[in-house]
This record gives structure tokens, sequence and C-alpha cells, in this order.
């Protein structure tokens, strides 16, 4: 697949699966190291255009992506 192709398919929409208040979906990587976020899980999470995100990042654990908004909260209250 060339990088035009890739960068085309990371575009589209991905297949989502969802149960009650979980989804899962894949997505492509493009070229640019972007993927696309799913509407569906946008819309759970409340994650518009323009909002921040933190990318959390454990190498044995995997990779999670949670709206900046919302670990704030959480370390907010951590730290009282």
């Amino acid at each position: 697949m060339s990088n035009e192709e890739l960068d085309e398919n990371s575009v589209k929409e991905p297949e989502v699966k969802t149960h009650k208040n979980k989804a899962m979906a894949s997505t492509v990587v493009g070229s640019k190291g972007q993927i696309v976020i799913p509407k569906v899980i946008r819309e759970m999470f409340d994650i518009n255009p323009g909002d921040r995100v933190v990318v959390l990042a454990d190498t044995k654990k995997g990779i999670a992506i949670v709206k900046e908004g919302l670990l704030i909260n959480l370390a907010t209250k951590t730290f009282k």
C-alpha cells in the first residue's frame, strides 16, 4: 500500500463495535502518525474538534487516549 493510499484510508471512519457503554475500533495510522478517533467514541467522550487529549503509554499495558479535561479533574481531586 502506498503512502497516498494509506493517507486516503486513514481519514475514512473505521468500523466500530459497541456494547452498552463500551466501544472497540481499529484505525489506520497515517504517514504523519495521525489516527481517526471514530465518531461513536468521540461522542461517548464529548471529544470535539480543537479539544486537547493526552496520550498515555506503557510498553507493557498499551496506549490510552484521555480527554485533557478529564485527566486534569482527576489529578486535581487526587492531589487535594
